[in-house]
């Protein structure tokens, strides 16, 4: 996925007249490493959660933090 726009946390007073904060899914990477239906709703919504952590000011280092406990209670590695 792609979060592309301003961080909740880079936006001062001056913050207007942006286009809106996007979100883009790709379906190919997504598709080569699925296997079933399942894998592919879970890997959707785990790529929107990670893209929202960015919109929310959630740095690539921390959101690995936190995608490895989510694995962790998942059962899954």
């Amino acid at each position: 996925g792609l979060y592309e726009g301003t961080p909740l946390t880079e936006r001062g007073s001056d913050y207007s007249l942006v286009l809106p904060d996007k979100i883009t899914i790709f379906m190919a990477p997504i598709l080569a490493i699925c296997a079933t239906h399942e894998d592919i709703r879970r890997e959707i919504q785990d790529t929107v959660i990670h893209e929202l952590g960015h919109h929310f000011g959630i740095d690539e280092a921390r959101m690995e933090e936190l995608e490895a406990e989510r694995d962790k209670r998942r059962g899954s590695f």
